[in-house]
């Protein structure tokens, strides 16, 4: 093992098959050391799954697995594959971060076939987050503060149903931020939920940031308490300890029982463990992400070190592990990012207008909010993972005169505050709703975290006016017009993955309210869309067209999701026959079908025919090639779909 991290360096990935996990049970070794090893051997692969996947959360897998060891191993009775099958306890993770460490523990115990250790977050492996298509996920998790709800739904149904079983949640204690999770614990004391038992991974870390430094928990076990709860605490990555806690714990009747498990983000690799840190340093790096090949490396040697002295303690042989050929992740040149331009613009209107507020749930890293933070202290807010209070804070400052601009992903921001943004647009105040992560990729994370309904969801609030920028060029003309021309409230829909530019955009000209700008010019066909992703699709399609058929395809691109300038679109389809847009975004109640619907109660659309081009089922996870491929709006499969529709 000594030369592992040269031959690491060098481009190989390590990951320990099942027949050391099988080694395990037949060890003569109490359930405790059992417990102990299988956990090792399983932060080994949860490691090689995420290294290998290129994105994971290491930092709250680490944490959760010896929690999650010992339930599986020896205190769960026999969980399936549905909560409706048979008396068995059930166990999720509310949180949902934890997964690679979840599909490790059951591909471990042969409960997930070994070759899905490969395919974490692939389009014929395993979700980001967990997905009830995977076998023994007994429900979908991401979005925060769902778990305690679910669970007494189940317990419920289970009594209705005559079957017995114990419900485990593991929530994580950033989540705790979450409004649902208060909401959830009354009328659990209420129905005397004794079935009930919720694990806090209390690792004090939320995302990146110390959950005391956003928004500090204090007294959590008279919290708990004072709701009627059963509170125990314990080290949750001592075995022992965890141990005896929970057989206490179940003791307990009539009412439903937490476990504040006292954790360490990062567990078991010493430079990735939270407490580690210098307390100076502002964020912590290894909540997600995969590590660089020299972290991969160390990290390994400590793991398969810490392993391998347990065994020999007992006179075992050491595990021996499998290798593959690290993937190599190309970078394409030339690509841009939408992020860091925005955060250069918001720092720019800031600096000019005081009155301008940056509100961030926990995000900054990916919301581009950490220089604004560092150069304007006094004009930001960290509201923590709490977007309904968020939303509403920033509908108090708007009424008081300010310009609040609320920053989070776009399939939370517009979906869990949307009853306290359409609440702000009947005051008639400006707020500026920005939305990151949108549209179908990035797709690792899972469709919890893919942003393909937003515009559905809030199009139609009175006020609200919907913008996506295609290009760095034009976020700071949109950011202008939203601070100093709308009268009313904007959201800005932004992809956070890099993107190929458009060579021929031109956003010279003037920005008007429900107009596009060409990117291609032509007179049979018309192509309408939005954003950087399918533009640039679509220019590629566009070549394709003038290469085979010698045929020039009309493009028209528009940042204007719920606005249109009917006369402008009028002139610009007046020669065309065929009408089709084209949106990263379902395809019912989106873009589409704003734009469709005007241009055909005005007659634009008589006798041309129209189809709208996006997202028809529920999005895939995976790579960003194989699920656009997956969902045919790549460039080939956008071609033969266009072919297809006007030769028909």
């Amino acid at each position: 093992m000594g030369d592992l991290i040269s031959q690491e360096v060098s481009g190989n990935l390590y990951f320990v098959p099942f027949k050391e996990f099988e080694k395990i049970n037949q060890y003569d070794i109490t359930n405790i050391e059992k417990a102990k090893l299988f956990s090792g051997l399983c932060r080994i692969n949860t490691l090689y799954m995420i290294a290998k996947a290129g994105s994971g959360h290491i930092g709250s897998s680490f944490s959760s697995m010896d929690i999650l060891a010992w339930l599986y191993l020896f205190e769960m009775n026999g969980q399936v594959n549905s909560p409706v099958d048979n008396n068995s306890d059930i166990f999720f993770s509310s949180k949902g971060h934890d997964a690679p460490a979840l599909y490790s523990v059951l591909i471990g115990l042969g409960k997930l076939k070994f070759d899905l250790i490969h395919k974490l977050r692939r389009i014929d492996g395993l979700p980001g987050h967990p997905d009830i298509s995977t076998p023994n996920i007994i429900t979908n998790t991401g979005s925060l503060g769902m778990g305690i709800s679910k669970a007494k739904g189940m317990i419920f149904a289970n009594k209705k149903l005559g079957k017995k079983g114990n419900v485990y949640v593991l929530t994580g204690d950033g989540e705790l931020q979450e409004g649902q999770i208060w909401e959830s614990l009354i009328s659990a004391v209420n129905n005397k939920t004794e079935e009930l038992i919720v694990i806090i991974d209390h690792n004090k870390l939320q995302s990146d940031t110390a959950v005391s430094k956003v928004s500090d928990l204090g007294d959590l076990g008279a919290k708990f308490s004072a709701f009627g709860w059963h509170v125990s605490r314990c080290d949750g990555n001592n075995i022992t300890e965890f141990s005896k806690t929970l057989e206490n714990c179940k003791k307990v009747k009539d009412k439903p029982k937490v476990i504040i498990a006292d954790t360490i983000k990062g567990k078991g690799v010493s430079f990735m463990e939270h407490t580690s840190i210098d307390s100076d340093v502002e964020l912590y790096k290894y909540h997600s992400g995969a590590p660089s090949k020299d972290a991969y490396a160390s990290a390994l040697l400590e793991l398969h070190t810490i392993v391998n002295s347990e065994l020999n303690k007992f006179g075992f042989d050491s595990i021996e592990l499998e290798n593959i050929v690290r993937p190599e992740i190309t970078i394409q040149e030339g690509l841009h990012k939408m992020i860091p331009s925005y955060s250069e613009a918001l720092l720019k209107l800031a600096k000019k207008n005081p009155k301008i507020i940056a509100l961030d749930a926990d995000l900054i890293l990916d919301t581009g909010l950490i220089n604004f933070k560092e150069e304007l202290p006094e004009q930001f807010l960290e509201c923590g993972i709490a977007e309904q209070d968020m939303v509403s804070q920033a509908g108090g400052m708007a009424l008081r005169g300010m310009i609040p601009i609320v920053h989070s992903f776009a399939c939370f921001l517009s979906s869990r505050p949307n009853e306290q943004i359409y609440n702000n647009a009947t005051e008639k105040t400006k707020i500026i709703y920005v939305g990151s992560l949108t549209g179908l990729i990035p797709a690792g994370p899972g469709h919890s975290h893919q942003a393909v309904r937003d515009i559905a969801s809030l199009s139609s609030i009175p006020g609200l006016t919907l913008l996506e920028p295609c290009s760095q060029e034009e976020i700071y003309s949109l950011m202008d017009w939203s601070v100093n021309r709308n009268h009313l409230s904007t959201y800005i829909r932004l992809v956070s993955v890099p993107y190929i530019p458009i060579l021929n955009f031109d956003i010279t000209n003037e920005l008007v309210i429900g107009r596009g700008t060409y990117i291609r010019k032509g007179q049979k066909i018309t192509i309408i869309s939005s954003g950087p992703i399918m533009s640039n699709n679509l220019a590629n399609v566009a070549e394709m067209f003038k290469r085979k058929h010698n045929l020039e395809i009309q493009i028209i691109i528009t940042p204007w999701l719920n606005r249109i300038d009917l006369d402008w679109y009028k002139e610009k389809l007046n020669e065309t026959s065929h009408v089709i847009v084209v949106e990263n975004h379902y395809a019912e109640a989106g873009f589409g079908s704003f734009v469709v619907s005007n241009l055909s109660q005005e007659g634009i659309l008589y006798q041309k025919k129209n189809k709208i081009i996006g997202l028809n089922e529920k999005p895939m996870s995976g790579q960003p090639e194989e699920v656009l491929q997956y969902h045919k709006l790549d460039t080939i499969s956008l071609y033969e779909t266009i072919l297809n529709f006007v030769e028909d």
